[in-house]
C-alpha cells in the first residue's frame, strides 16, 4: 500500500515546521515554494545589524535528516475535485523554465503560503523601498548601509548631502519597525563610530507609522515607555503620517512635503498571495484577505458555505480561524503547524472531526527599543515591565527561534565574541 501524500505550500514558520516534523515513515511528504530556505524572521534585523552571520538566520528546506521533496516552485491555483495543485517552477532568471508548468497530485493538502509586503498601492514603494521577510533582504540593508557611508564618506560630499544620505526613513511602528531601528541604532553609537567617525554623528533614523502611536499593540503605558525612550536618543518618531508617494531620494508625506532618505525601509504590514486571492474558498471579509478554517485548521469550501475540505488544511499568515482570529505571528504559525503534525502523526488512522480542536496557547509579547532596553506585555492580572531583563528576555527568546543546536550555540559564542573584541560588521 502506497503512502499518503501530503503536499505543503509555502516553507515559511508553518511550512517548515511540518517539513521538519511529519512522520515520513507513514506519509510522502512534498514542500512546494519559491524559496529553498526558510528564514527565522526574528533575527533578520540582527543579522543585518552584525550580531551574527546571515546564515545563522536561515535554515536550508533540503537536509540530508530531513526526508521530505523540495520543489522550488510557485503554487498557481488548486483544483480540489480532482485534488491536484497547478505549479510554475520559481526561477525568476529563466523564463523558459518558469513557463514550465505542471501539476501535482495530493491525498493532502496544507496551504501554508504566507504574505507578501503590502505597499497600500503607494507609488514608488516596491521600486524604491527595502523590506524584511528573508535573509536576502537583511543583506541588502546592510549592503546599502555600507554603500552609503562610504558615498559621505567622500572628501567632496557637501555636509547637507551627507544627511540625506545617511537618513535611514522606516515606515511601519510596530515591532518589527522598532527593533530594525533599535538594531541600527545601537550600530551607529558603537560600531560606525570607530570606523567612520567623520560621518557617523550625520547619521539619523526616523520612523513614520500612519497610526497616533507606534507599538499599538502594546497597552498605553509600555507604548509611551518606548517613545519617550526612543525620543530620547534622538530617534525620530513621526505619527499619523501619510505617505502619498516615494521616489528614489525621498519620501513625500502629506502636510509635510518632501523628506529626504538615503535608506527607505518599508515595514507595514502583509498582503494576501495571489494564490489566496484566487482560491475558490471561504475568506476573511475584512482587512488581511486570509482564508478561513474551522478549529481543526480544515479549510471552508466558500463563502456563505459550512461545508469543509477534510483533506485540506490551512495554517500560517495566510490562514485564520472562522470566530477565532489570530494575529500574523510567528508563534501563532508554529503552534498551528505543531496541532497539525500532532494529529498527521499520531491519529492519521482516526476522522478529524475526533481530534481535538486547536487552542492557542497566548505568550507574553516582547520587543527590543535599543541600549539593552525592551519592553514585555502584561498578561493576566500581570503588568508588564521594561528595562534591561526585558531586553534580555527578548534576546534569549531570539535564540530559541532557530530549531537547530548548532545554530545556537553558534549565535551565543557569536554575542561572546562580539561583546569581548565587538562586532567585526565591516568584513560580512
Amino acid at each position: 500500500m502506497s503512502q499518503p501524500h501530503i503536499v505543503v505550500v509555502g516553507s515559511g514558520w508553518a511550512g517548515f515546521y511540518l517539513a521538519e516534523f511529519l512522520s515520513t515513515t507513514t506519509y510522502r511528504v512534498t514542500i512546494v515554494s519559491p524559496r529553498r530556505t526558510s528564514a527565522y524572521t526574528p533575527l533578520l534585523a540582527s543579522a543585518a545589524c552584525g550580531l551574527f552571520n546571515f546564515y545563522l538566520a536561515e535554515e536550508p528546506v533540503r537536509s540530508k535528516t530531513r526526508k521530505c521533496r523540495f520543489i522550488k516552485a510557485n503554487v498557481l491555483d488548486v483544483e480540489f475535485g480532482a485534488k491536484k495543485v497547478h505549479c510554475a517552477p520559481a526561477f525568476e532568471d529563466d523564463d523558459a523554465v518558469s513557463n514550465e508548468e505542471f501539476d501535482l497530485e495530493y491525498d493532502y493538502l496544507v496551504l501554508a503560503p504566507g504574505c507578501i509586503p503590502n505597499t497600500f498601492n503607494t507609488p514608488g514603494v516596491a521600486e524604491n523601498a527595502l523590506f524584511m521577510k528573508n535573509v536576502s533582504d537583511a543583506m541588502a540593508v546592510r549592503k546599502l548601509l555600507f554603500d552609503l557611508l562610504e558615498k559621505a564618506s567622500l572628501p567632496n560630499c557637501p555636509v547637507e548631502r551627507k544627511r540625506e544620505l545617511l537618513h535611514v526613513a522606516i515606515v511601519g511602528g510596530g515591532p518589527t519597525g522598532v527593533e530594525i531601528t533599535a538594531e541600527l541604532d545601537d550600530l551607529a553609537h558603537k560600531e560606525l563610530q570607530d570606523l567612520y567617525p567623520e560621518v557617523a554623528q550625520y547619521l539619523s533614523i526616523s520612523i513614520y507609522d500612519v497610526a497616533p502611536h507606534i507599538l499599538g499593540a502594546y497597552d498605553q503605558k509600555l507604548h509611551e515607555y518606548a517613545n519617550a525612550a526612543l525620543l530620547k536618543r534622538n530617534i525620530g518618531i513621526e505619527t499619523n503620517s501619510r505617505i502619498e508617494k516615494v521616489d528614489r531620494d525621498a519620501l513625500y508625506i502629506k502636510d509635510k512635503g518632501r523628506v529626504p532618505y538615503g535608506m527607505l525601509m518599508w515595514v507595514t504590514g502583509n498582503k494576501a498571495v495571489p494564490l489566496v486571492a484566487k482560491l475558490q474558498v471561504r475568506k476573511t471579509e475584512k482587512g488581511l484577505v486570509r482564508i478561513l478554517t474551522d478549529t481543526h485548521l480544515r479549510v471552508f469550501k466558500s463563502k456563505g458555505s459550512d461545508e469543509i475540505y477534510d483533506d485540506v488544511f490551512a495554517l500560517g499568515d495566510a490562514a485564520d480561524i472562522d470566530g477565532a482570529s489570530l494575529p500574523t505571528t510567528a508563534e501563532v504559525a508554529v503552534q498551528k503547524a505543531k496541532y497539525l503534525v500532532s494529529f498527521f502523526n499520531s491519529r492519521a488512522s482516526s476522522l478529524v472531526s475526533e481530534a481535538l480542536p486547536f487552542t492557542y496557547m497566548e505568550k507574553q509579547l516582547v520587543s527590543y527599543i535599543g541600549s539593552r532596553d525592551g519592553i514585555i506585555a502584561g498578561r493576566g492580572d500581570r503588568e508588564g515591565w521594561t528595562g534591561r531583563s526585558a531586553w534580555l528576555a527578548w534576546r534569549s527568546g531570539s535564540v530559541m527561534w532557530t530549531r537547530s543546536w548548532r545554530n545556537r550555540v553558534v549565535i551565543l559564542l557569536t554575542w561572546v565574541v562580539n561583546w569581548v573584541f565587538g562586532k567585526e560588521i565591516a568584513k560580512m
